[in-house]
Formats: C-alpha cells, structure tokens, sequence
C-alpha cells in the first residue's frame, strides 16, 4: 500500500468529528483544482507500514471519532484497502473519502461492512471539475451517481461535499445528484480555494473558477430550499 503518510488528530475532514486520517497515493481523476495532486500522482510517497499505522491508530484511537482514509482515491488500492479495513475494525469507526466513480471495489468493501462513514465530493459539471476529456468525465458522473445508490442502498452515512466554483452553473448537476441519495447525509459547500492558499494542479483553470463569491450564497438557498442540511466551510 503506498501511501503519502498520517495526520494522528486532523479536524478538518469529517464535518463536526475529529479524525485520525490516512492519505493514500494514486487517483483516476485529473481535477484541476486539486491541491493533492501530488499525492494522486504517485510523488512524495512511500509504502505504509500497517503494524506502524495500526499502533498509532490504536494509541490515538481514545481522542478521535473516526479512522478516515483520502487521498487521491483510496480505492485505486482497494484490495490493501480491504486488508488495512479488516484489521483496523473494531479500534474506530472506519470512514472513506471516495470519488464514487470505482463502484465494484466500492460495494466489496460496502458488502463486507468494513465501511461505516463515507466522504464524496459532488465534483460537477464533471467535464470541467474531472479534468478529463468529455465523454470520460460524462461516463464517470453516470459510475458517480451509481455510487450514490450504491452507498444508499447499504445505508452508509454519507458527507455530500460540493466543491463551489467560480462562474460555473451547478445546481442542476446537485440536484439530479440528491435524487439518488436514499440515505442519512448532509451537505458542505466547499468553496475552491486556489493560490496562494493552494498549489491547485491547473494555475490557469484555477484563476478563472477558484474563489467563488455569490455562487456559496445561491447553492446554500436552493439546497435549504430543499430541505437538505447545509453547512459551508470557510477559508478565508
């Protein structure tokens, strides 16, 4: 398993919870406002050692809500992943952050209740947000939504993140995406932050649609709107 290494008490990446979170190497996507891209590429990695890991898992498991796992996408590795899962159960509950697009290794895990808390981003319209050519990103948004059902169906609690961009039209790619969502979850609002804040992939992309401004306000209405629980994480 490689990985980029291990933050024992993080704050940040499970809305309201405190996490022991892992970061492992590798992605399918190519987002242009990703700030781990790096990681997703394979660089400034190593391979974990797991009898390490766990120990400190287990030392720090009395101050933490969840052992969360990001990356780039975890599931790239998702046979490890599986063994990491099975012998991290029962120290804490065991949260993914996930792109939904992997959906087979997705539903092994789900299966074999080795998941209790899943992390998405709602990353649309996925032909800017993927960074991959059009009919890819189309065809990954349909695995993307299958994801969703997939996660419903097992009754995983879900953290429905929504990356806010900059002069982009996204509610009807949200709220084509609620409907497949059968499951307890919320919504953060996660405004695109770009430099000097981030070392986003894609500079240029980033200069024309980090930094939203009314786009945060308008999202926020239409999901409340709809009766959905909305929070919005702020940067700055």
């Amino acid at each position: 398993m490689i990985t980029s290494g291990w933050k024992t008490v993080s704050m940040v990446d499970v809305h309201g919870k405190v996490t022991f979170t892992l970061w492992l190497c590798g992605c399918n996507l190519k987002c242009p406002f990703c700030h781990n891209w790096r990681i997703a590429e394979g660089q400034e990695c190593f391979t974990l050692d797991m009898n390490v890991l766990l120990e400190e898992l287990s030392s720090s498991a009395f101050l933490v809500d969840y052992f969360h796992v990001t990356g780039g996408e975890p599931l790239v590795q998702w046979r490890e992943l599986s063994s990491l899962f099975a012998r991290a159960r029962g120290l804490k509950p065991i949260s993914l952050n996930t792109n939904l697009t992997m959906v087979k290794p997705l539903e092994r895990l789900l299966k074999a209740e080795l998941v209790d808390h899943i992390a998405t981003d709602l990353k649309a319209p996925p032909e800017e947000l993927y960074g991959l050519p059009f009919e890819a990103s189309r065809r990954l948004w349909e695995l993307f939504l299958e994801g969703l059902r997939i996660v419903s169906e097992y009754g995983v609690p879900l953290e429905l993140r929504v990356p806010v961009a900059r002069g982009l039209e996204q509610w009807p790619w949200v709220e084509r995406a609620l409907r497949e969502v059968e499951t307890d979850f919320y919504v953060v609002l996660n405004p695109l932050v770009g430099t000097p804040m981030t070392s986003p992939r894609d500079r240029e992309w980033c200069s024309k649609h980090c930094w939203p401004e009314g786009e945060i306000g308008f999202l926020r209405e239409k999901l409340e709107e709809a009766g959905v629980r909305v929070y919005v994480n702020h940067f700055v």
